[in-house]
This record gives C-alpha cells, sequence and structure tokens, in this order.
C-alpha cells in the first residue's frame, strides 16, 4: 500500500470522526512492528477484512448517520478529496460541497436514506402526539426540532444535508459526557434525598439504626486495593500481565497497542480504551456487594477514559494513535503518576446543589399535584354530567309510561314509539271495506236486518197491517 492510499485511508477515519466521533471504519495498514518475542504472546484468531460493527454513538439518529457514512465511502471521487481536505475544511461544511460532484447512484441512495429518516422522524412525532391525543398539530413544524437534516427538502439528500449532519454530530457527541455527568450528578442527589426522606419516616431509634448502617456500607466500600492511576505504566502493565497473560518483565507498548486494538484499524477508540479499565474497577466495584452502585461503577470508567483522552488525544479526534500512545509513555506522568482519587473519595455534590435540585423537586411534585387536580375535577364534571343524562333518561321514560297508561284507561289503544298503533281493535275494520247499500236497493239484508230509513218525513209513509 502506497503512501497516498494510506493518507486517504486516514482522511476517510477522520471524516466519520467529524461525523460520528465514535464510529470508524476499518483501515487497512501495515502491521505494527513487534519488538518482543512472539512465542510469548498469546495467538491471536485475526479475519482478514472482517466486517466490525461500528459502537452505537448514543445519538437518536445514529443509524442514520452510520448509513450515511457507509454511502459516502462508496464514492470515488468523494474519498479522493478527502486527500486534499483538513480539519478545517470538514468542520466549515467546505467538504460538503463535493457531495454535488458524486455519482448518481450514491445520490440515489442519499435521497433513500434521508427520506426514510424524515418518515421515521414524522412517526416518532406521530406516537407522541398521538399518546396525548392532540390534534391539528403542524408535523413539518415539529421536524425542525431535529437539526441533523434539512427538513425543507424532505425528499432529496442535498449537501445542506450533510453539513448539518456533520455540525450536529460534532456538537452532540462533544456534549455526550458532559450530558451523562449531570444525569449521573442529578442521580446521586436523588438517591441521597430519597434516604433523608425515608430517615424522616422512622421513629429516632430506627433511625440510628439507619445512619450506622449506612457508613458502614460507605466504609466498607472504600475499603478496596490500590486503584492505579488510569493510562499509567502500572496500570497498563496490570492489564498486560492479568488480562493478557504475559510476563510482566516483558511489557512494550507496541506490542500492548496491538494486542487491545480490537478491531485492527491501528487506532485506539473510546471503547477499547474503557474496556483497559475493567481490572481497576473490578478492585472497587463487585455487584454482588450491597454497598457497590453499578451505576457509579460506570461513571467510574467514564471519568477514567476521559482522563487518558485528555492526555494521550493530541488533536482531539477521540483517536488515539500508536504515535500518540508511543508519545504518551515517554512523560513522568507515566511513570511517576499522581494518585488516583476515585468516587467515593470525591465530594459529588454540594448541599446548596441538592438544596436546589429539592426545590426543583418539590416544583414538579406541585406542578404533577395541580395536574392531577385538575383531571380529577375533570373526572368529577363528566361524571356529574353523566348523572344528569341518566336523570334526563329516566325522566323521559317515566313520561312516556304515565302517557300509556293514560290512553289506556281512556280507551284509546297503545302507540309505538313513532305514534303507529301496536295493534288493530277486534271490532274495527278498515273504512275500505265497508259498503252502504240504501234501504229499498236491490241487495237483500241478511235475516233480522231492519231496513234504516233516510229521512224522519219517509216514516209518515210507512203503513200499519194489523
Amino acid at each position: 500500500m502506497n503512501h497516498s492510499e494510506i493518507k486517504i485511508r486516514w482522511k476517510a477515519v477522520f471524516l466519520q470522526q467529524c461525523l460520528l466521533l465514535l464510529t470508524y471504519v476499518a483501515i487497512v495498514l501495515e502491521a505494527v512492528p513487534i519488538d518482543i518475542d512472539k512465542t510469548k504472546v498469546k495467538a491471536e484468531e485475526q479475519v482478514e477484512n472482517a466486517k466490525i460493527d461500528n459502537p452505537d454513538t448514543g445519538l437518536y439518529y445514529d443509524v442514520y448517520l452510520r448509513q450515511v457514512i457507509d454511502v459516502l465511502e462508496t464514492d470515488k471521487h468523494f474519498r479522493e478529496k478527502l486527500q486534499t481536505a483538513d480539519i478545517e475544511a470538514i468542520k466549515s461544511g467546505k467538504l460538503s460541497k463535493e457531495l454535488d460532484l458524486v455519482s448518481h447512484h450514491v445520490r440515489t441512495r442519499l435521497d433513500e436514506l434521508k427520506r426514510q429518516e424524515v418518515a421515521r422522524l414524522r412517526m416518532l412525532i406521530k406516537a407522541k402526539i398521538d399518546s396525548f391525543q392532540d390534534s391539528g398539530i403542524d408535523h413539518q413544524f415539529l421536524l425542525k426540532q431535529f437539526e441533523h437534516l434539512n427538513h425543507d427538502n424532505p425528499h432529496t439528500f442535498e449537501a445542506k444535508d450533510l453539513d448539518m449532519l456533520i455540525k450536529a454530530a460534532t456538537s452532540d457527541l462533544e456534549n455526550y459526557d458532559k450530558t451523562r455527568h449531570e444525569e449521573f450528578k442529578k442521580y446521586e442527589m436523588m438517591k441521597e434525598h430519597e434516604r433523608r426522606e425515608y430517615l424522616k419516616t422512622l421513629d429516632e431509634e430506627k433511625r440510628r439504626q439507619e445512619e450506622s448502617k449506612y457508613e458502614e456500607l460507605k466504609k466498607k466500600h472504600s475499603d478496596h486495593p490500590k486503584v492505579n492511576h488510569p493510562g499509567s505504566k502500572d496500570q497498563l502493565k496490570e492489564v498486560w500481565e492479568e488480562a493478557d497473560g504475559l510476563d510482566p518483565n516483558d511489557f512494550d507498548p507496541k506490542t500492548f497497542f496491538k494486542l487491545h486494538d480490537v478491531n485492527n484499524d491501528h487506532f485506539l477508540d473510546e471503547q477499547e480504551l474503557e474496556a483497559l479499565f475493567t481490572k481497576e474497577l473490578e478492585k472497587v466495584y463487585d455487584p454482588k456487594n450491597e454497598e457497590d452502585d453499578m451505576v457509579e461503577m460506570e461513571e467510574e470508567r467514564l471519568r477514567m477514559r476521559e482522563h487518558v483522552m485528555n492526555e494521550v488525544d493530541i488533536n482531539k479526534d477521540r483517536l488515539v494513535t500508536l504515535e500518540e500512545f508511543l508519545r504518551a509513555t515517554e512523560k513522568k506522568e507515566f511513570l511517576e503518576p499522581e494518585s488516583w482519587e476515585t468516587l467515593d473519595q470525591q465530594q459529588l455534590f454540594t448541599e446548596e446543589d441538592l438544596k436546589e435540585f429539592e426545590s426543583h423537586i418539590s416544583q414538579q411534585e406541585d406542578e404533577l399535584n395541580k395536574q392531577a387536580l385538575e383531571l380529577q375535577k375533570r373526572k368529577e364534571e363528566l361524571q356529574r354530567q353523566h348523572d344528569h343524562l341518566q336523570a334526563q333518561r329516566q325522566e323521559l321514560q317515566q313520561a312516556v309510561q304515565q302517557m300509556e297508561q293514560k290512553k289506556l284507561q281512556q280507551g284509546h289503544p297503545p302507540s309505538g314509539p313513532g305514534g303507529e298503533l301496536k295493534f288493530q281493535p277486534p271490532a274495527q275494520q278498515p273504512v275500505g271495506n265497508v259498503q252502504n247499500h240504501p234501504a229499498g236497493g236491490s241487495q237483500p239484508l241478511p235475516p233480522g236486518s231492519i231496513p234504516v230509513q233516510e229521512t224522519a218525513a219517509g216514516s209518515d209513509h210507512v203503513q200499519s197491517h194489523p
């Protein structure tokens, strides 16, 4: 592999770091020279060109970010532009303009990825809105809260999209550790708040017992072996001996770097660095112990990694190269480090911090209580409306029953809901079937029937027979 090809490969990794900062592409470089006897090193099974899953960055658009990177890596022109691109060109967005020159196939694939991401965000917004049963919401306006793509054009992937993706990922990942520290501080203050609230519910004797138990657990937790300074020679030699199973007298920084470059990309990323601190953390934390909090262990791991990155990562790209690693081993701090203070030796928050936190909790509780009261009032109002409707229905039913009873008493047949008769009286016949037969007509009368005279004058002509 010639120098230009190596440079292109390195530029590709740097672009991904500006985009992702935690996602890396496997790069094929010449093997790092090993200076010790290889027979003392454990045999490693390495698969050439094996695809290694990139770690999740924790960003809500992590999948979209990695897919865009993978597609851009397939374009030859874009990769060539990386050879002359510098840090500022990438961060400022100048490199994003090269997107106009990539192949049609790449642009089509990027368009498809963007449409999928927009659809995903819309679905998330809809699910959130549906959970609150709201309506009449402007989805397009809500989409603008996501700053990693251009929502004015939801169909095609343009240079502005790449620029926004780079800036959003860079900003979000730079603030990621800070956010985690803030959340951990809140976690610790909540623990203390709940402990104190629980003590208030106890009588004096039980309160003393709980306080005594609490102090005993704190003392037990702090009673642990010495924790080596992260990134120091003592700490790395301990990993070399206990994790790698090698002779500590044969410790070699180059070999150590090679062994712990798990994905063989010739960088130590943040996940690979954090893995180096497991042995140190096991000295302090045990998931089986009541006094050991695993959330605190992960915070300890994060702080160790941050410390090593600040000391070793010269160009602040969140990757440690072999050159940076070897340069760090030449420093005085590597051979004679200061003692490392674990979390139990530090003050994580002050009483003022706790009071402010409790005040915030109190405000939240008041707001929740207010909302609960409003919901209760609404429930009671709905219940009153329901009861009122039920009463009206009963009154209507009673009025209908009374009307039916009156009709029956007056000799009228009961009527149905529409006023129609429920049945025909037996003596009543339809008017259309009645036939009038005038007296004296040719139609014979039934036996026993007497003809009726139509007028009173006609009665004077009736003759009597003795």
